[in-house]
């Protein structure tokens, strides 16, 4: 695969984005294809053995959509690549272009985008089934032009052609969980987390409540790793009274959010029931899985399976901050069976969730094209 160069296309998604650069990147390069991502960056370098093609960082979202995407397609032209493997709903115009001149195109899903659109606090509410609507049907036209479509989730790829759609799924990559010195289970204090973005749709304000909810004895710190989106946001949670027993960190490195893996009794993944969050693989909950701490977890039909087949944790109704709470007390006042829910879904992940098997998925496919 030495002489066949994939670039790698997004002008949203950070440069080392978990699943563009560690998860599909790297496996191509490990396989030997030579892989140029041309991404918003600080400069040219080559990373991991990934190349990468720097995009200046835009103004605002406008010039983001409009103006970043001709570049990153200039950019990309001049790879001469012979595959162009695109992560951007945006970057589709492009994606379509690329292939009428000749070259081989995958778009990459990550969300269902239509149904993401409902929680856009940007668009106007009004106008949100309209755009949700809209965008439905232009991926459906561009993705007529594109070689293959590869679905983060198996929900996603319905939407697609069967003939030409693989599913991808974003499990966690063993690798990246080194041996690091973890402090014993019964040994943490009771510290819970969260890390992803403070969004409403992500159940921000809920565990801030549920945290006001827990007895003063239990001595309870719930830690936040993210960035509140919108940040007006932050204002209307700070007020909460819950808000005193919040140890906010912002963006966390790969290395801190280890650390704390390794320090905290539970991670919650409350996310509230929308229509873009009901059908996805819950990634975080993979994670918090992976570094064998149980999980409290909104009791979507999928989220329901996985976590009552690895016995790894518990259920709640993420709109019920009581719920929440209740839960999130059990598991501190029941240490034991808290821990071996842990280790049931560290096993889970060992065995069924983790990059590998998609990993050769990925591979098959990029020889099929």
């Amino acid at each position: 695969m030495r002489n066949i160069k994939v670039c790698i296309l997004t002008s949203a998604h950070p440069s080392f984005d978990a699943r563009i650069f560690h998860k599909e990147a790297k496996t191509l390069v490990k396989a030997g294809y030579e892989v140029v991502l041309i991404v918003q960056h600080d400069k040219a370098e080559v990373v991991d053995g990934v190349r990468i093609v720097p995009l200046p960082k835009p103004r605002n979202r406008f010039t983001r959509m409009f103006g970043l995407t001709w570049k990153a397609f200039c950019s990309g032209l001049k790879e001469n690549a012979k595959v162009y493997h695109f992560h951007d709903p945006e970057l589709m115009p492009i994606g379509m272009l690329l292939k009428l001149l000749g070259k081989r195109v995958v778009y990459d899903v990550h969300e269902d985008l239509s149904g993401q659109i409902v929680d856009k606090h940007w668009i106007p509410p009004a106008q949100r089934n309209v755009i949700s609507f809209g965008v439905l049907w232009a991926e459906r036209f561009f993705t007529l032009f594109f070689n293959a479509v590869i679905a983060a989730t198996p929900r996603i790829a319905l939407k697609f052609s069967s003939k030409k759609t693989l599913v991808v799924q974003n499990f966690p990559i063993l690798a990246r969980y080194p041996d690091v010195v973890s402090k014993p289970y019964q040994d943490r204090g009771n510290r819970i987390l969260y890390i992803g973005g403070l969004t409403e749709g992500r159940g921000i304000f809920e565990m801030v409540k549920a945290s006001q909810l827990l007895p003063e004895r239990l001595n309870v710190q719930l830690i936040l790793g993210g960035r509140f989106s919108p940040e007006i946001l932050r204002e209307r949670v700070v007020a909460l009274p819950g808000w005193g027993k919040v140890n906010e960190r912002g963006w966390l490195s790969r290395n801190d959010v280890l650390k704390y893996l390794q320090e905290v009794r539970l991670g919650l993944v409350v996310l509230r029931p929308l229509p873009n969050y009901i059908p996805s693989y819950p990634v975080k909950m993979f994670e918090y899985m992976n570094a064998g701490i149980p999980v409290v977890a909104s009791n979507f039909p999928l989220w329901r399976e996985i976590v009552e087949e690895a016995e790894c944790g518990l259920l709640v109704d993420p709109l019920n901050p009581q719920e929440i709470a209740d839960a999130v007390q059990w598991l501190l006042e029941h240490p034991q069976e808290a821990e071996e829910m842990g280790l049931n879904g560290q096993r889970a992940v060992l065995e069924k969730y983790n990059w590998d098997s998609e990993a050769k998925k990925l591979l098959d496919f990029y020889k099929e094209i």
